[in-house]
């Protein structure tokens, strides 16, 4: 698992190593049971505070994606992928909602956002 950092970023550092290590596991590059680096050695790794790696281990114990055990180390927790998925098209809805709130007093519809979205994901 490769983490990088950018500090120039409107995201928080503790963010951008929450999101990598969420990544990480949703795609399958970090299964079950596998253990993520001491907070210390993250912190070392990266260049950054201890107290920022701790926050994002606490945050991802927090949304169910790792087990801190204390003396142990922090663990990759079973997913319910299931789960993730709802989770993650509610907050894709509530985004969306807020683009259309965006784009609505300019005149932008919903069709001019379906092109957009299409256009985007034939890049992919």
């Amino acid at each position: 698992m490769n983490i990088i950092i950018v500090n120039s970023a409107e995201v928080p550092i503790y963010e951008q190593i929450m999101n990598q290590i969420k990544a990480a596991i949703l795609s399958g590059e970090l299964e079950e049971g596998d253990v993520l680096p001491s907070v210390r050695n993250l912190a070392r790794d990266l260049n950054c505070s201890v107290i920022t790696t701790r926050k994002a281990y606490e945050g991802l114990e927090a949304e169910g994606f790792t087990i801190n055990m204390a003396g142990k180390g922090s663990f990759v927790a079973p997913q319910n992928m299931e789960l993730l998925r709802e989770n993650r098209l509610a907050e894709i809805e509530r985004k969306l909602t807020d683009i259309m709130e965006y784009a609505r007093p300019v005149g932008i519809t919903g069709a001019d956002l379906k092109t957009i979205i299409d256009e985007l994901s034939r890049e992919d």
